[in-house]
């Protein structure tokens, strides 16, 4: 049944009658009660004393009077300075819970018949995955599965930056200094085997640049003449032309960082159904800037270098060709954004997971496409993320001052290892069973941590806090999941069997009566996330889901229950509330172990 629909009729009919207004049903607005008072729902009066002729708290006495007489669903009200929070009747409870437990796949909704992109991860091929990475994985894989849960037909991908400047810097210095080491002869991942080529060459360059500056060269120029940037520079030119041995060493390269990316994204626990290569969509990007350029909507400077004038937008000129014609990354994004909406040409929306210190990037690349004439191009969103800060200070890929993703997995797996054994949690565990549960635990906490802050907020991460059995934190809820796991297997034990229709117990317990409003918001709180690109709005609602189930397994006893129906219903109402538990943790991407 639709509470807030049935509200909403009965508070329209209350002001015919009370008042001899007429306020439609859709403008009849609603908002959860707060937790210190007694109600589920609130309508706030002050908006319609207009229509009352009458203070708040009067109107809202009124109105809750009329209620309690005539709607089949409102038991009681209160009003406090104008805020009428409405009590529902146990009947109109038990009616919500039974819609709840007869529901097929409660909290998705149908397809929509439309298509969206969500593009996450994006890497660089001259590095390892960092703790950024992890946030941008998990917010945008996240993400996609929310939207999956709202009907859409999703497409996850992203694009692997393959080639440029950044890539030929690698490749230069293991030229230079690699002696032809390779994974196999290091015993290292490939993608940190190169990463570690990425700070070589940092370290060079500036030594090189110190020795010119030493030798008379300004700082600019001495950055200019380095040599060791001439020759990143001569590669990159190189690669373009396609010359044989630096494109097969750009293939090798590459090859070693996307095996050990195929291992990092397995360990995450993220997929992508389409990848997107920058060294395939640059060449329509520059395909795209000449044309600009002969449409009139871009601009050739006498050196060859192709730019877009944004000073009507508020914006200034951006460089979407150099001189030598090389692209830029702007150069490859719209390439790659063309492609896209060739590939799946009704995308109602592509989302670009990436943080939010690309902003100006953004705005611009949207801008540059509706100038080409690409209606889509409205349908483009960039969601902007904050960047994740530890107490050691901001992350530095150059100086190799990252937190290595694979690293801070490790970490927490073992962290989750750590604390478990000192609870005793797995005493009658098998070594299997056991590493099983901390990767689960661990994997959990680094999720839910990352995922549980608004995106938009800048953020620490706390390893240690993050793993703690109490507090707004996975293991707290995966061990509420675990704990109603052995209330189930027990019931089985002892006989109880699950239902198909419909439960009748005699009352219900406050608890009870909390836990299934909660319930009964799900689909609600899976359409907000949804619409705002919010897993924060799910990570609260799972959280306060077990919160509250903690609560009413304190205060009510289920095994020692008399009453035959009121423990058939606390053996499903535990059911559903296990099963919500789980789905909810799944569009995190997180899993809930069947014991702890």
């Amino acid at each position: 049944m639709n509470i807030e629909k049935s509200l909403q009729q009965d508070i329209s009919k209350a002001f015919n009658v009370q008042f001899q207004s007429d306020l439609p049903v859709e403008e009849v607005s609603l908002q959860p009660t707060r937790k210190e008072f007694e109600g589920s729902h609130t309508f706030v009066c002050f908006p319609y004393a207009r229509l009352s002729k009458k203070n708040p708290e009067e109107t809202g006495k009124l109105i809750g009077e009329y209620l309690v007489g005539h709607s089949e669903i409102v038991a009681g009200y209160n009003v406090v300075k104008g805020f009428l929070n409405i009590v529902l009747t146990d009947t109109t409870w038990l009616a919500v819970f039974n819609d709840i437990w007869n529901a097929e796949n409660y909290g998705f909704m149908p397809s929509n018949g439309k298509d969206v992109m969500v593009e996450y991860s994006s890497p660089n091929t001259n590095k390892p995955l960092h703790l950024g990475h992890l946030r941008n994985n998990f917010l945008g894989w996240s993400v996609a599965e929310i939207l999956k849960a709202n009907g859409y037909s999703v497409h996850k991908v992203q694009i692997i930056n393959d080639r440029g400047i950044h890539i030929c810097k690698s490749m230069v210095a293991w030229q230079l200094f690699g002696d032809g080491v390779t994974p196999e002869s290091s015993g290292k991942k490939g993608d940190k085997l190169v990463g570690e080529y990425y700070v070589k060459f940092d370290k060079e360059y500036k030594k090189q640049i110190q020795e010119l500056v030493e030798k008379g060269r300004t700082k600019e120029e001495a950055e200019k003449e380095a040599p060791i940037m001439l020759q990143a520079q001569e590669m990159l030119l190189k690669w373009e032309q396609k010359e044989p041995t630096t494109y097969q060493l750009w293939e090798t390269m590459n090859g070693w960082v996307y095996s050990g990316f195929e291992a990092t994204y397995k360990q995450m626990g993220v997929d992508f159904d389409k990848l997107y290569y920058e060294s395939n969509t640059y060449l329509l990007g520059k395909e795209q800037a000449m044309k600009g350029v002969e449409k009139g909507v871009f601009f050739q400077k006498e050196d060859g270098s192709v730019w877009v004038d944004l000073t009507e937008e508020g914006l200034d000129q951006k460089l979407l060709l150099r001189a030598d014609g090389t692209s830029v990354y702007m150069t490859q994004d719209i390439g790659t954004a063309i492609l896209r909406f060739k590939d799946v040409p009704n995308i109602s929306q592509q989302i670009y997971t990436v943080g939010n210190e690309q902003e100006y990037h953004f705005k611009v690349l949207f801008i540059i496409l509706q100038k080409l004439g690409y209606e889509w191009a409205k349908e483009c969103y960039h969601l902007s993320y904050g960047m994740v800060d530890l107490p050691s200070g901001k992350m530095k890929s150059r100086e190799g001052t990252v937190v290595d993703a694979d690293d801070l997995m490790q970490e927490m797996i073992d962290t989750a290892r750590e604390h478990t054994a000192e609870l005793g949690k797995v005493d009658d565990f098998t070594e299997e069973k056991a590493e099983e549960l901390y990767e689960i635990l661990g994997m959990g906490a680094l999720k839910y941590f990352l995922l549980r802050v608004d995106p938009k907020k800048r953020m620490m991460f706390d390893p240690q806090e993050s793993i703690q059995f109490h507090g707004t934190t996975a293991p707290f809820i995966q061990y509420t999941y675990a704990r109603i796991a052995a209330i189930l297997r027990k019931a089985d034990q002892i006989g109880i069997k699950l239902e198909e229709n419909a439960y009748s117990p005699d009352n219900l317990h406050p608890s009870e009566l909390n836990i299934i409003n909660l319930l009964n918001q799900y689909p609600q709180k899976v359409a907000e996330a949804g619409d705002n690109y919010s897993p924060d709005v799910i990570a609260q609602y799972v959280y306060d889901l077990a919160k509250e189930y903690n609560r009413f397994y304190q205060e009510v006893s289920i095994f020692k229950e008399e009453d035959s129906k009121a423990l058939e219903f606390r053996i499903a109402f535990s059911s559903i509330v296990s099963e919500t538990i789980e789905k909810a943790m799944s569009l995190l991407g997180i899993k809930v172990p069947e014991r702890m």
